[in-house]
């Protein structure tokens, strides 16, 4: 069955008022959650960036979902200490916390004043990352020298079940060669080929457990509304790859945002004002092979969207089967 899943924007709202968001999912019907762990927000519209891992906490705590981030270990967060946290986590609520390890954002990774590396460094230093954080979350004693040293570190909390390290993909070739050290996958929403391209990929590469998909989209009463939404939060998102890996400063991304057209935004945003329609688009991406799927309402308000999704929208979605589970 199709697993539907709150997303928490930390760089859209702040933190307070993001946890009375994911309570009010989960009353809602949403079975489960994830959020973003940014250190400044894309743009100056949205205007927010809490600490996600505080955060993490207070939200497992007062709720029953199933809760994750996206992160990214070995520039702003040393690996030994990333471990830290996830078993702490671990720890405190057995099975109900995972993390997808990513190579991280300029704009994000930046304030450490340490040179931002290409891309192929920053894949490398994330596998010797994961390939610590994994022997740490073991009981195991790690030294390390490459892209990241560690001398003599012991994680001493030992988190049983171990939490799930996910590895997130955008494209195909990325998909296949998390495949060799992940727990699971989490993409975006792109056009379906795509997205079929990079769950196929990281089966046919031997990746296990479940994919997911976090889907951008917005919802209001009228359509005129719903695309000022996606437009006024989300225009600085329309770019591919490189750009928001190498884009430094929230001042940038607004430069760029000013560029982008209002009907723009339909690429990486699903728009509707059309609730029939966010479903049969929802269905479309279950009916691929996705097992959870991940809806990141782009706008500030929450309250009306989670009620209204949750009336209308999950109870169908949360009904259908999926094929690809491994």
């Amino acid at each position: 069955m199709t697993r539907i899943g709150f997303h928490a924007s930390h760089e859209q709202i702040d933190p307070r008022q993001l946890l009375a968001d994911v309570q009010h999912a989960e009353q809602a019907g949403f079975d489960m959650a994830m959020c973003s762990d940014h250190f400044s927000p894309w743009t100056s519209r949205q205007g927010h960036s809490g600490y996600t891992w505080s955060w993490l906490g207070a939200a497992l705590a007062t709720t029953d979902l199933d809760l994750g981030c996206v992160s990214a270990p070995g520039q702003r967060y040393h690996p030994a200490i990333a471990a830290q946290k996830i078993a702490t986590l671990g720890v405190m609520f057995p099975g109900r916390f995972w993390v997808a390890l990513g190579s991280g954002e300029a704009s994000n990774e930046r304030v450490t004043g340490d040179p931002w590396p290409d891309k192929e460094t920053r894949t490398r230093r994330l596998e010797e990352c994961v390939e610590v954080i994994r022997a740490l979350l073991s009981g195991d004693v790690v030294t390390h020298h490459g892209l990241v040293t560690v001398e003599g570190a012991r994680v001493w909390e030992r988190a049983d079940p171990l939490p799930l390290l996910v590895g997130p993909a955008v494209s195909a070739e990325s998909a296949g060669r998390v495949a060799a050290w992940a727990d699971g996958l989490v993409t975006v929403n792109q056009p379906r080929d795509q997205l079929r391209k990079v769950l196929d990929a990281y089966r046919d590469a031997g990746g296990k457990g479940r994919a997911a998909v976090q889907v951008h989209l917005s919802w209001a009463a009228t359509e005129e509304e719903a695309l000022s939404v996606a437009h006024d939060q989300w225009a600085a998102n329309v770019f591919a790859p490189p750009v928001p890996w190498d884009t430094s400063t929230v001042e940038a991304f607004d430069a760029l945002a000013e560029q982008v057209p209002l009907e723009a935004v339909r690429q990486p945003v699903l728009v509707s004002a059309d609730l029939g329609q966010h479903a049969q688009w929802l269905s479309e991406l279950a009916e691929l092979g996705f097992d959870d799927l991940y809806l990141h309402h782009v706008g500030q308000q929450q309250s009306a969207y989670i009620d209204t999704f949750g009336e209308h929208v999950l109870p169908a979605l949360q009904r259908a089967p999926t094929g690809a589970s491994a």
